[in-house]
């Protein structure tokens, strides 16, 4: 818990420690769109910056037609994720050599640690989906593995 008191939110409580800060129910809009450490696009919602939440993050996330992420993993954080629109390939395990699709409507799980590379299927149209994962942080867990960015294509 020592690294929560030691971070302070930005601009949304800007003199309250995570720590200080008194449980409660929030309502918060979508955060700009940016380009995440692993590639892909994605729109911050509920996090420790924006909420102080603790052991969750929820945010959308968007592949433009023919996109894809850099390999990399979420050091020990697991990922649900639901698909709103599109398809998205996904290569992982250890040296990416499983490979799953993702389409509109399905939820896909990835464990904690596990590399994976996903990207989406469509020349044409973007895949977006609702991520939520066990970091409350946007971004901290990711590990980029770019040993495995060339397994399959760059």
């Amino acid at each position: 818990m020592t690294e929560l008191k030691e971070h302070v939110m930005p601009d949304i409580m800007p003199d309250i420690a995570i720590d200080d800060a008194t449980p409660t129910c929030r309502v918060v809009g979508a955060g700009a769109e940016a380009s995440g450490k692993q590639g892909h696009l994605y729109t911050p919602g509920i996090s420790a910056q924006s909420v102080g939440a603790r052991r969750i993050h929820l945010q959308i996330v968007r592949f433009p037609p023919g996109g894809r992420a850099n390999a990399h993993k979420h050091d020990g954080h697991e990922t649900a994720i639901y698909v709103l629109s599109g398809e998205s390939g996904m290569w992982y395990g250890e040296r990416l050599e499983q490979h799953l699709i993702a389409r509109a409507g399905e939820f896909l799980y990835i464990s904690a640690n596990m590399p994976h590379l996903p990207y989406n299927l469509s020349a044409s149209e973007s895949c977006v989906a609702v991520i939520a994962r066990t970091d409350p942080n946007d971004q901290e867990s990711v590990v980029l593995l770019p040993e495995l960015d060339g397994v399959h294509g760059a």
